[in-house]
């Protein structure tokens, strides 16, 4: 990322989006919109994001642009959290190109790039006070990523009171840090909108995710084992069968698969992230995480499971559980 800030004019672009850097120059920018005849019915999105954006970015911003209306202000932040990097993770290497975003951006429709550095972001350092999980962080994400979800949570709560939004778009493929953020604004009584978006996949079914371009193309052929797998699992759920059966297809997928390092599957209630039991009935939500090489990805697919452990197949031990781990 340049430290230079691109504009309409630097790019020739009159729909360019706006770029600011600074609390003040943001400011100033929503002040001039809300001054310049913003009607009583007009609306302000953000889309929280951490640059190197793809098609799935840009398809929150396009809603964002559907839920702000069409005289309505669509607000795109850009900043690469460190609070939410682990020791060893992937801070510094992670891709940067604003120059390419904003690019991306003039054609889905925002008015305003937000693109602060950490020292704007956090001018004191590193925050003393921080927003918890709380139970949400503590499990899959949270367990294997320690502060991971409290380092979100305590940048998208400042970034909201930044922005002061009537709606936030996050997407789908984040499944528990969407439940964290929901939990939050509810908890905390935050006046502002949570919309999830669904998660966007290429013509083969692999999620889309910044991380992607560090695949190598024979990673990128098995990481679409994570998509096969979630497949497989809603298969068995639309079949009729039970949570144990979801379970142990996905299951089945992922180790049969070469090259791919299982960090959980797990079966769980998508208001709670808590693991269902092995007689659920009703809507579940179907999580993996793996590497593949040296990248981490996510990737999820709700189910409906239909059939109690004594229809269909005969129940197993492992419904409503983790997978075991490679």
């Amino acid at each position: 990322m340049t430290d230079e800030t691109p504009s309409a004019e630097a790019t020739s672009d009159p729909t360019a989006p706006a770029v600011v850097r600074t609390r003040e120059e943001l400011r100033d920018a929503l002040a001039t919109w809300t001054i310049s005849g913003a009607e009583p019915t007009d609306r302000r999105a953000v889309v929280m994001t951490m640059g190197a954006l793809h098609d799935g970015h840009l398809r929150l911003v396009r809603r964002a642009r559907e839920e702000a209306g069409p005289t309505g202000q669509v607000v795109v932040t850009i900043f690469v959290n460190p609070l939410q990097f682990g020791a060893g993770e992937d801070l510094d290497r992670y891709p940067r190109d604003l120059d390419g975003d904003v690019a991306k951006l003039a054609t889905a429709g925002a008015d305003l790039v937000f693109a602060p550095t950490p020292d704007v972001v956090y001018p004191d350092g590193d925050p003393i006070v921080r927003v918890s999980a709380g139970r949400i962080g503590e499990v899959l994400e949270g367990e294997l990523r320690p502060g991971h979800l409290d380092g979100v949570l305590t940048v998208v709560l400042k970034l909201m009171h930044l922005v002061r939004p009537d709606v936030a778009l996050f997407g789908q493929k984040d499944a528990q840090q969407l439940l964290a953020v929901r939990r939050m604004v509810a908890d905390l009584d935050l006046d502002v909108e949570v919309v999830g978006v669904p998660t966007v996949r290429e013509a083969d079914g692999l999620a889309m995710s910044s991380r992607n371009a560090y695949l190598s193309d024979e990673e990128r052929a098995l990481a679409l084992a994570l998509s096969r797998a979630l497949r497989g699992g809603a298969d068995e759920a639309a079949a009729g069968h039970g949570a144990a059966a979801v379970l142990g297809a996905a299951s089945g997928i992922l180790n049969a698969a070469g090259g791919v390092v299982v960090d959980y599957l797990a079966l769980v209630d998508p208001a709670t992230v808590d693991p269902v039991p092995a007689d659920h009935r009703g809507p579940a939500l179907l999580l993996v995480a793996a590497r593949v090489g040296a990248t981490r990805l996510i990737d999820n697919q709700a189910v409906d499971v239909t059939a109690a452990p004594d229809e269909g197949r005969e129940p197993d031990d492992t419904a409503g559980q983790e997978a075991d781990r490679d």
